[in-house]
């Protein structure tokens, strides 16, 4: 199979995967509400802007820029949920069904581009970010946050004592997104990484809302069926090292938000 047609097929899934929790989505999105608010203070004080929101999902943040905004465009490749956000947001918002290695918008065309924990589906990420830098205006911003490597670490942690299949994707590197960011035609201008930790009922309560998110695809999985109720059980068992004193369940995100200016070359 040609790397092209796996990515292709590797997108579809990933783009089924979020559409079957478009109706979910907003319920589940407390990390997405908390980094998306996150990232306002970098936001441009001008509202004769066009904007693009990469990878929109249910459209609740392009709503809040369509509001400060002239020209706003929400970009995401799950068709259920591009129907949501048009049944559900501003009437003048533009959407478009596009994959963000192939934005279907003209050179420099953008002002800035938001996007709120997207990048870390975006495989390769290096032609994703030709791909915005390509759009954007000299002198453009990229606004982003994106999970990095330490995410969901208790749950990495607890299926490793089970078996070495994947249970959860590969996140990227802090060190590895400056060195895809801070290119001849880019540079981070700042950039923060923090921890968020969020509680869970039981380990059941996480899984629910990682699908409830769409986040549940995993393109390097061995073993495609579901896991085993003696593995899960045995994986619940090892988590229960990382419970909290009031027996909430922990989970760790650990969120990089960056600015990024496309350079006057």
């Amino acid at each position: 199979m040609t790397t092209e047609l796996s990515h292709k097929k590797n997108q579809v899934k990933i783009a089924e995967s979020f559409g079957s929790a478009s109706k979910s989505y907003d319920v589940s999105a407390r990390l997405q509400r908390y980094s998306g608010k996150h990232l306002m203070p970098w936001l441009p004080n001008r509202n004769d802007l066009c904007v693009l929101d990469l990878g929109s999902g249910t459209g609740f943040f392009t709503d809040l820029l369509a509001s400060s905004y002239n020209q706003v465009i929400g970009l995401d490749f799950s068709k259920q949920m591009l129907k949501f956000a048009k049944q559900s947001r501003h009437k003048d918002i533009m959407w478009l069904e596009a994959d963000a290695h192939q934005i279907p918008l003209k050179d420099e065309s953008i002002d800035f581009i938001y996007s709120n924990l997207v990048i870390q589906w975006c495989e390769p990420l290096d032609v994703a970010i030709k791909e915005m830098l390509r759009v954007l205006k000299p002198g453009g911003l990229i606004i982003f946050t994106t999970l990095v490597d330490g995410t969901l670490r208790e749950l990495k942690s607890s299926w490793r004592q089970v078996d070495d299949d994947q249970h959860v994707i590969d996140f990227k590197s802090e060190q590895q997104l400056d060195k895809y960011f801070n290119t001849e035609s880019s540079s981070v201008l700042e950039h923060k990484c923090q921890d968020i930790v969020l509680e869970y009922q039981n380990v059941i309560h996480l899984a629910r809302e990682l699908k409830g998110l769409g986040a549940n695809h995993l393109p390097n999985k061995k073993n495609r069926g579901l896991s085993g109720k003696d593995k899960w059980f045995a994986m619940t068992e090892h988590y229960q090292d990382f419970l909290e004193p009031n027996g909430i369940y922990p989970a760790t995100y650990r969120l990089y938000s960056g600015l990024v200016v496309k350079l006057n070359n």
